[in-house]
């Protein structure tokens, strides 16, 4: 005996198309909308510094508007499916058709069918999106922001960068540039324990990308003796290799942002090696990519069950209430995000506490749903 999941009567696969194209379309149209208005004003806030700069048209539309709207639709993804749910859902039980549907012998559960399926079509798209085409894209625009926006630019590159690059090893950098010819100051410091035992100084040092060698005309080792005082010797013609890959000196959050899934895994293993701090920001980074994807399913949920219901107050009650509960999730989203990036909670909690939260809260709303 064969079990279908999907009935194969007329009747259903017409009811599948008829919603799911509402969904799509309802999505698809709203976002566009908002895509366009975010660029035009974006527009007339850089226009100044386009012209300025002499940014070409190829760059603006190519490098920086190409790859900024796949960032902003991922971005507001689930917050677009949740308000075109209400919507168009809300616009159905208004005009009585949800009640026809569930009159006509079609159970709840089995109308909710075709939204599941447009809301997997957006969560996957998302997921591609967050672990492979978004990073790609960000170094794109961060590129140009640098070369061609003079207020707001992304700074990708620490001013005063301290990195763990050992278990009892640190580094620190001042004013580092990948298109620096001289670092105004290097130090490598050693501990055991608390105290700092070893410090090298060097002024005016360089760094070469090929080879991830690091050099200066002159450093000073500071060590402590025997007697426990600090003592100090000079050298000349520092040449030295350190387990440091040069993009560790970026801020680490927006570097993370501009690596592929894989990409990250190895970075976020390689700190793991060497005893870093900023494991935490990585794994956070990581679990959002595919935790945000996952709401898109929950928030479906809570809206059709809001807005499958004809209420006195009609559509904007639903989408006002609607609304609320998106941005309190999103909100909620913010503050464990937080928590979790300064290691008071596992990263994995924080990042999946709002989703685990927000499904109680669909499970509750679909069980009050009309029948």
């Amino acid at each position: 005996m064969k079990f279908r999941l999907i009935p194969s009567i007329p009747g259903y696969r017409t009811l599948d198309r008829y919603i799911l194209g509402k969904f799509l379309r309802t999505y698809v149209f709203g976002l566009m909308m908002m895509i366009v208005i975010v660029v035009v004003f974006d527009y007339v806030e850089k226009v100044d510094d386009f012209t300025e700069l002499k940014a070409p048209w190829s760059a603006i539309i190519f490098d920086y508007y190409l790859n900024f709207i796949p960032h902003f639709v991922n971005q507001f993804s689930a917050l677009f499916t949740f308000i075109a749910v209400i919507f168009f859902t809300s616009k159905m039980a208004m005009q009585t058709e949800i009640v026809a549907i569930l009159s006509g012998g079609v159970s709840f559960r089995r109308l909710m069918w075709p939204y599941m399926v447009g809301a997997s079509i957006i969560a996957f798209t998302s997921i591609a999106l967050n672990l492979w085409v978004i990073p790609v894209a960000q170094r794109v625009s961060i590129d140009f922001q640098s070369k061609y926006l003079k207020k707001n630019q992304v700074i990708m590159y620490d001013r005063h960068a301290y990195r763990q690059i050992d278990s009892d090893t640190y580094v620190y950098v001042r004013g580092f540039s990948p298109t620096s010819e001289r670092i105004p100051f290097f130090a490598l410091e050693k501990f055991e324990g608390s105290e700092m035992v070893e410090t090298l100084n060097a002024a005016s040092a360089s760094y070469d990308a090929e080879t991830g060698r690091w050099t200066a005309p002159r450093y000073v080792i500071y060590s402590r003796t025997e007697d426990g005082s600090l003592g100090y010797k000079q050298y000349r013609n520092l040449d030295t290799l350190i387990n440091l890959d040069a993009r560790e000196l970026s801020d680490i959050k927006s570097l993370s942002q501009t690596l592929t899934i894989d990409e990250l895994n190895d970075f976020l293993e390689s700190q793991r090696r060497k005893g870093s701090d900023d494991v935490f920001i990585i794994e956070v980074e990581r679990h959002i990519r595919y935790s945000y994807p996952f709401s898109t399913f929950i928030l479906t949920i809570i809206a059709v069950a809001l807005s499958s219901r004809k209420v006195r107050g009609g559509m904007g009650m639903q989408l006002g209430m609607g609304i609320a509960l998106c941005f309190s999730y999103i909100m909620l989203g913010r503050v464990f995000e937080q928590i979790a990036v300064s290691g008071s909670l596992e990263p994995w909690i924080c990042v999946w506490l709002p989703n685990m939260i927000f499904s109680v809260i669909a499970i509750f709303v679909y069980l009050k749903a009309p029948k």
